[in-house]
């Protein structure tokens, strides 16, 4: 359930962050506001929080993480979106799961079952539908570097969820965000202090800085909270899955405004993802099949 309340929120994050951008935001601007925003709230909350003492070792990981997870992530992702269109930027983002599997065979040792694939498969297909479905003839042109920015943002993503998987069951949700959000802005700023110097922010209406408001708050700090909650409890390639939800949020929320149709391609095309994701999610992990094999 946090995982797709995650998803819903980033779904409506790119439709919303690229208004913004459309309006006078640059894509390196709006990756530090990301940023800058979730490290101020997640301190605020960890003074009503536990406590938690990390480790130098640990603090050195979270800074990793960080720049994985984060800066990596959110700065090519929001760059790229920038500068290629909606509808390429969503392709982009059904290769994690494919990836994710990939990493989590070779670094976790986690086995890539013929469940699995068929799962990250069919829930792959079933988002490319639904996102070529909405595409239409207008609008933004693709760009091969936007799109290979976007693609670096999954890749990254991937490595970050499987790579620092141990890291990440030590300690508290709001203790881990708060130092990789404050290691990631403090990097991210001298990519984006030019575009905050050129740019007056005081001309922006209040339209703008709401669509900001909610890249910050829920597209960040609130998914971020959600994504880690998942991310504790279930393997790395499960948690990729849920990003296949996204393009169905957008097209649910498109049909609801009155901005698309809802037919028989978009309702195949969901219930691949939600089959895919109930698939992968049935497959037996590494620990599992362990245990079998002991009895």
């Amino acid at each position: 359930m946090a995982l797709l309340a995650a998803a819903s929120m980033w779904g409506l994050m790119a439709p919303i962050g690229k208004a913004a951008m459309e309006a006078g935001i640059s894509g390196l601007m709006m990756a530090n506001l990301r940023m800058l925003g979730a490290a101020v709230c997640f301190w605020v909350t960890s003074f009503f929080s536990k406590q938690e003492k990390v480790s130098p070792h640990d603090l050195l990981l979270l800074f990793f993480a960080g720049m994985l997870g984060i800066v990596c992530n959110q700065g090519c992702y929001t760059f790229g979106l920038s500068i290629t269109s909606p509808v390429d930027a969503s392709i982009m983002t059904t290769t994690m799961p494919i990836v994710t599997m990939v990493l989590a065979a070779l670094f976790l040792k986690e086995p890539v079952t013929p469940k699995k694939v068929v799962g990250v498969m069919l829930g792959s297909l079933g988002a490319l539908t639904l996102i070529l479905s909405n595409a239409g003839t207008g609008g933004q042109e693709g760009s091969v570097w936007g799109d290979a920015l976007c693609v670096t943002a999954q890749v990254s993503f991937a490595c970050y969820l499987t790579i620092f998987k141990r890291l990440i069951t030590r300690y508290h949700v709001i203790t881990l965000m708060k130092w990789m959000f404050t290691y990631a802005a403090i990097c991210f700023i001298p990519f984006s202090y030019h575009d905050f110097a050129v740019t007056d922010l005081t001309a922006f209406p209040l339209r703008v800085w709401a669509e900001a408001g909610y890249v910050i708050f829920f597209g960040t700090y609130v998914a971020y909270i959600l994504m880690l909650v998942g991310q504790k409890a279930l393997r790395p390639t499960v948690v990729s899955m849920y990003n296949y939800m996204q393009p169905v949020v957008g097209s649910s929320v498109s049909v609801a405004v009155g901005m698309a149709t809802f037919g028989w391609v978009k309702a195949v095309a969901a219930v691949c993802i939600f089959v895919g994701v109930y698939i992968v999610t049935q497959s037996k992990s590494r620990a599992e099949m362990l245990a079998k094999q002991e009895q």
